[in-house]
């Protein structure tokens, strides 16, 4: 059987057709389904294995990166995303969609984030302004953390993948922050063998300026997972920056997350 990917789209979406692509080469089923149809029941999110929300900038970015999609998902699709979720079944959100798991609460979902137990979810942490107050686009060096995640089991230690973002800044209360670190939810992290004198990634290696260097997290669980960098824009060699320059393996980067997550699907529910 062919795992089934829902790609989340909305207006101002504009990472899908990567994302449709990064699913399609792991040896998925994918369809583009706009926010609206899961709203109206014209589709129903359990016919798929894994739901994908993609990057962009959802509906402009309007009062904060993320949050007005959030609040569809939050509000008009809490049940279908419960019941989702209780299937054991696999989330992953690129940069914005990062942005929107964040604000619905289902990341990082260490207390009353787990939206499976009927109590209200809250936000626990936030995607914030960059600390160079612009537009960060630059390709970046991730090392890979001990954690849960589905999507990255037996993934090599060092990525290299690009940003794109203003508002990537991943920042928390200490206290929730210790959570992520004794949990092991911290599932990347922005990487330079050069650290500062306070231990910690420089600019613009952490290219934001997230708490711990913190680029991406997962639930507890290791099936719900967001992260800054786009894997899905280094699938195959060619998409280096330096792929004339450099021997690279034929098969980019980012393609392993996408494979760890059709080879769970196989599984767990072939």
């Amino acid at each position: 059987m062919k795992p089934k990917v829902c790609i989340l789209r909305t207006a101002g979406t504009n990472c899908d057709a990567e994302t449709d692509v990064a699913f399609q080469l792991a040896g998925a089923e994918t369809e583009l389904v706009h926010i609206q149809q899961l709203i109206s029941s014209k589709i129903n999110l359990s016919d798929y294995h894994i739901l994908a929300i993609p990057g962009g900038f959802s509906y402009g970015d309007d009062i904060s990166a993320g949050i007005l999609l959030a609040v569809e998902m939050k509000h008009k699709l809490k049940e279908t995303l419960s019941h989702f979720v209780a299937d054991n079944k696999l989330i992953i959100g690129i940069c914005n969609g990062f942005q929107v798991l964040v604000r619905t609460g289902l990341l990082p979902g260490i207390e009353n984030g787990n939206i499976n137990q009927n109590k209200e979810i809250t936000q626990q942490t936030s995607l914030a302004m960059n600390t160079s107050a612009r537009f960060e686009c630059r390709w970046v060096e991730l090392e890979t953390q001990q954690s849960p995640c589905v999507f990255t089991s037996g993934i090599k230690p060092a990525l290299y993948l690009p940003v794109a973002h203003a508002e990537g800044r991943f920042t928390a209360p200490s206290e929730v922050l210790e959570k992520l670190e004794s949990n092991k939810q911290v599932v990347f992290r922005y990487g330079n063998s050069t650290k500062s004198s306070i231990d910690r990634t420089p600019y613009p290696h952490n290219p934001n300026g997230s708490d711990a260097d913190i680029a991406g997290i997962c639930d507890r669980t290791g099936r719900i997972f967001g992260l800054m960098p786009h894997p899905e824009r280094y699938l195959t060699k060619w998409n280096h920056p330096r792929w004339t320059r450099e021997h690279l393996s034929d098969e980019g980067d980012g393609l392993a997350i996408f494979k760890n997550a059709v080879n769970y699907v196989k599984v767990n529910f072939g």
